[in-house]
């Protein structure tokens, strides 16, 4: 693609520290915030997106990454919307995949049975797939639009291409598919894969569901998985926010991301950029910088882009609030925020 502009790269440092002393070395790219689903706790049934002019150019976006490397970023996750949905991406994945980091990609699964083995080539190493319900008609209820066989063979697909970490990620919600707990848990274990069981954040408005009255904390996930299968804490840690747990008879683990219960915040090392090139210094915050300006008013010039990344650490929060009794305080949706 681009060869961006350097000279001053010497002088900086090469590490993201904000206020608090947390040190940010992930970063959570969107490529789109467009989906071929409308899962019920992501997004509104009518969507409307982004208009071409908006988004970030497949360079752009390869100049953001390439810019929070050279400040010491090590983990780089592909999100969306679906990211597989954009056209061209695996251009930007093999682009990527040349960077000093490791680059995974959360997706819902409906393009990996024709795209795995591009991904795995082009350097992606870990895979996250959304999966929240085994069931297809429920499956098909939850994601509106979805097509349950289609993910499964994805799924398939991946194992049989060799990721280095495939983890299948499931929002656990009350009386929608709170039942699979287990179900889930035991498909994981059948293909040698990790779960992680995720507490649901109220991020846009929406009608479907009361969010307070589907709230399943992970302790009470925790809890019926261990009716079963003993958990174990593990020390084990990726770059995102998964408490880990083992099981004594398996490879498989078991994560919980839990943003209501057991607050991450004080180890975040991480920041988001949306497919509009804002810099999100928090999931749960609006506190946020335009990178789409500098991009544009000086294309290619890498070190002015780095100066405004570094200057916007002083932005990130110590830390979110989520209150699933009030109105939500973060008005976009997840597929805007980048997964």
């Amino acid at each position: 693609m681009h060869t961006f502009c350097m000279s001053d790269n010497k002088n900086k440092s090469h590490s993201l520290t904000d206020r608090y002393g947390r040190t940010v070395d992930y970063i959570r790219l969107s490529v789109t915030d467009r989906c071929d689903f409308r899962c019920v706790y992501c997004m509104g049934e009518n969507m409307k997106f982004l208009p071409h002019e908006q988004v970030l150019t497949l360079e752009e976006l390869e100049q953001v990454a390439a810019a929070f490397v050279g400040l010491g970023v090590r983990k780089i996750k592909l999100t969306g919307g679906e990211p597989l949905v954009r056209r061209d991406v695996i251009k930007l994945i093999q682009s990527l995949g040349q960077l000093d980091a490791e680059l995974s990609i959360t997706t819902n699964g409906s393009q990996l049975t024709e795209m795995a083995p591009a991904l795995r080539q082009a350097g992606v190493n870990r895979l996250n797939i959304s999966i929240d319900s085994l069931q297809e008609s429920r499956f098909r209820e939850m994601t509106r639009i979805g097509k349950l066989p289609k993910v499964l063979a994805g799924i398939d697909e991946a194992i049989v291409q060799g990721f280095d970490r495939i983890k299948l990620n499931a929002v656990i919600m009350k009386g929608r598919n709170d039942d699979e707990i287990l179900d889930l848990v035991h498909f994981a274990r059948e293909k040698g894969v990790d779960v992680s069981f995720i507490e649901e954040m109220p991020l846009g408005v929406i009608s479907e569901h009361d969010r307070a009255d589907v709230y399943c904390s992970s302790d009470e996930v925790k809890a019926v998985i261990e009716s079963h299968y003993p958990l174990h804490a593990t020390t084990e840690k990726t770059a995102g926010p998964s408490r880990y747990y083992r099981m004594s008879d398996c490879e498989s683990r078991v994560g919980f991301i839990s943003p209501h219960s057991h607050n991450f915040c004080s180890e975040c090392n991480r920041v988001r950029v949306t497919v509009e090139g804002r810099l999100l210094l928090c999931l749960g915050n609006e506190h946020s910088v335009d990178l789409r300006e500098t991009l544009r008013a000086f294309p290619n010039d890498q070190s002015r882009l780095q100066d405004v990344i570094v200057k916007a650490m002083d932005l990130k929060p110590e830390k979110h609030e989520f209150d699933l009794e009030d109105e939500p305080q973060i008005v976009r949706f997840m597929n805007m925020t980048g997964g």
